[in-house]
């Protein structure tokens, strides 16, 4: 049987496949030979090389021509990706235009090609997880006028609270993904911007047309041109992975709450269903949270990965050893795995099966003591705080020692019945008419994201 090399039983489950594409061996040796290709058209255009020397250094700048496994085995001696890189590139130039070979990689240093080599692949990566971040806002969006008036139990320490709206807890996870989409329309100028410094970061090599080639060939890339070399500044850098650290996070919070409603003793909100999906080797009856893993997973390794590009800031001088070398497969892993994650959040949003019914059965657990709030509020402004406060928690513990609704030890307390009509107590007590501004959150969670779309 043909196999591919590597590791591929996880990729489809844990990363998008177009995301694995951009940071695959393909991607990242082009993405340095568009580096090299535009270095000559820059260069051209403000009369270092000859016009004529680069069409053939364009032809030789597809990432098909070269041996990945030669160049894998060479970088263990070279030390990076480029050095290796930039000879095969010359010998494939020279084979056809010795002359041109003599231009090839003129003032660059093999950092350049590689951090702006990255910037492209980055490029990329924003496109793709901007646009499925797009998609998975409107989702929300959607899912949460939806269910905007859909009461289950609120939920803290783990135990029921006070009501609120399924409609609130999707718009929730939708804010989150609102500010993260314009965390990184903010950061964007900031990272989609050209490396080009030389040996030392002076670019001296290219003498005083260093200046006009930098800003060539940020056009060259449509990259922008920062104020100075960033060689050892890596501040862009983690500035993104830590944008990708809170999606990561904010997703892996939507996963929890979903597979917590998903439990048997909640059964409330469940990821869609297909055939084969979440089941157990065992146990024909298992319908496991699968998305939700994967939501949770990402959340639980980004953190870490993200631990290496900060421990790897503070590089020494003008090139790191190691501290740089540690980033190259750090920052792309974490774009697969955040990539992996959005395509699952995709379907589980998407796909919500919802059970009202469950809900209100749930609500109900308690025989009415999740709305004993509700009943101290009103009864304090006619006997006073401490004194409500102290009648409903009596009632509170009579109900459950008595395993009976709160309604009814409610209706049996004096005290409450001299102040609170018994239609008063049935509206206290239903769960639809205590859910506060919860449409409200719902609605500016959505204009938010409407704002950003349009």
């Amino acid at each position: 049987m043909n196999q591919r090399p590597g590791n591929q039983l996880f990729d489809a489950y844990f990363t998008a496949r177009d995301m694995r594409e951009v940071f695959c061996d393909q991607g990242r040796v082009q993405a340095m030979l568009d580096f090299e290709a535009a270095l000559a058209r820059a260069e051209a255009r403000v009369g270092l090389i000859p016009h004529a020397a680069v069409a053939s250094i364009e032809a030789a700048c597809q990432a098909g021509h070269f041996d990945f496994a030669a160049l894998g085995e060479a970088i263990a001696t070279a030390g990076n990706s480029a050095i290796p890189l930039v000879k095969a590139l010359g010998k494939q130039i020279a084979a056809t235009d010795a002359e041109a070979e003599r231009y090839v990689h003129l003032g660059a240093t093999s950092q350049d090609v590689m951090d702006t080599g990255l910037v492209l692949q980055l490029r990329q990566a924003l496109e793709l997880i901007e646009s499925d971040l797009a998609q998975l806002g409107e989702t929300l969006a959607t899912q949460a006028l939806r269910f905007v008036a859909t009461p289950l139990a609120g939920r803290t320490w783990l135990q029921h609270a006070t009501p609120v709206t399924l409609g609130m807890k999707i718009a929730g996870w939708l804010g989150a993904i609102t500010r993260s989409r314009q965390r990184l329309q903010e950061l964007k100028p900031r990272l989609l911007v050209l490396q080009f410094g030389g040996a030392s970061g002076t670019l001296a090599a290219l003498g005083p047309q260093a200046l006009p080639i930098a800003e060539a060939l940020a056009t060259e890339l449509q990259l922008s041109l920062p104020d100075q070399p960033w060689h050892t500044q890596r501040d862009r850098l983690v500035e993104f992975g830590s944008v990708l650290g809170l999606i990561a996070g904010s997703l892996g919070k939507l996963g929890r709450d979903i597979s917590l409603l998903m439990q048997t003793e909640a059964g409330e909100v469940f990821e869609p269903s297909a055939p084969g999906k979440g089941g157990s080797s065992t146990m024909p009856h298992k319908r496991n949270p699968v998305g939700a893993a994967v939501l949770i997973g990402a959340a639980t390794r980004v953190p870490g990965l993200l631990s290496t590009l900060f421990s790897a800031m503070p590089q020494e001088h003008e090139r790191s050893l190691g501290l740089w070398h540690a980033e190259w497969e750090t920052l792309p892993e974490i774009c697969c795995l955040v990539s992996g994650s959005l395509k699952q959040a995709l379907l589980v949003a998407g796909g919500l099966e919802v059970d009202a019914e469950r809900m209100a059965r749930n609500l109900d657990l308690t025989q009415g003591l999740v709305l004993a709030e509700a009943v101290s509020i009103v009864l304090a402004q006619r006997v006073g705080r401490d004194t409500a406060h102290h009648l409903l928690e009596q009632c509170c513990k009579r109900a459950v020692a008595e395993q009976r609704h709160l309604r009814a030890v409610l209706s049996d307390e004096p005290h409450v019945t001299a102040e609170l009509s018994a239609a008063e107590l049935d509206h206290l007590l239903d769960p639809a008419h205590y859910l506060g501004q919860a449409r409200t959150w719902v609605e500016r969670a959505v204009a938010e994201h409407s704002a950003l779309t349009a």
